[in-house]
């Protein structure tokens, strides 16, 4: 693949950019939609949390301070089930929100008021990192590929549901420890769990049978949850 062909396939991806000030959006928004990317836009982590649900970004441009919470916390929930690229925004220079949030999950930052080259080349960088290394995990005999979000078991995709995809990655990132529905719901599914038990329920008995053979297996205990742990 040539170089241009290379950066219109980049470049064809979806961009969330989560930042609350308007003058802020309204200069990456047509800078980054000039260079062929499809943008959306969320002002809170209500907003950027509904966005995910119904898409999936290739990258993440993520404001640390936002008015209904920390980006950082945000930041830490999304690696739960999620490898996206994410370009952290500061509006200084401070070291502790730095180190937070590149230990947090963040690939990189950006300090504002920060020049459009200078972001332009840094998501050009990360794109071309998720698209030339994919993230995988191993359990046992299971392979997820963080990036295609796809689970493979001795060779054989298992055609998991996005959702089957997501909850299998909590398991796995969690390993040995108990988690109750109502958090699993909430984390999968990005609301509380209302009448959302048949669905978890649903969704962890197909699970286990795709799993079958794998060398691990999803238990429940009463009073405690599930848990993914070797057989």
């Amino acid at each position: 693949m040539d170089n241009k062909a290379q950066l219109s396939t980049l470049n064809s991806q979806l961009i969330l950019c989560v930042e609350d000030n308007p003058h802020v959006q309204m200069f990456n928004k047509p800078l980054l939609e000039a260079k062929g990317f499809t943008v959306r836009l969320a002002a809170t982590l209500a907003e950027a949390r509904a966005v995910i649900a119904r898409e999936t970004p290739s990258l993440i441009i993520l404001d640390i301070h936002l008015p209904d919470g920390n980006g950082l916390d945000f930041l830490r929930e999304l690696r739960q089930t999620s490898a996206t690229p994410v370009i952290a925004l500061t509006n200084d220079n401070e070291e502790k929100d730095l180190v937070a949030g590149l230990s947090g999950g963040c690939d990189d930052y950006v300090t504002k008021p920060h020049a459009f080259p200078v972001l332009y080349a840094r998501i050009e960088a990360l794109l071309r990192r998720a698209r030339q290394v994919p993230e995988t995990l191993g359990k046992g005999r299971l392979i997820l590929d963080i990036t295609a979000h796809t689970a493979v078991l001795d060779g054989s995709d298992l055609q998991l549901s996005p959702k089957e995809f997501a909850l299998l990655l909590l398991f796995v990132q969690n390993e040995e420890h108990f988690m109750s529905a109502e958090y699993l719901y909430e984390k999968v599914w990005k609301s509380s769990m209302a009448d959302g038990n048949n669905a978890i329920k649903g969704a962890i008995k197909r699970l286990r049978s795709k799993i079958n053979g794998s060398g691990y297996c999803i238990i429940w205990s009463r009073g405690e949850g599930y848990c993914f742990e070797k057989e």
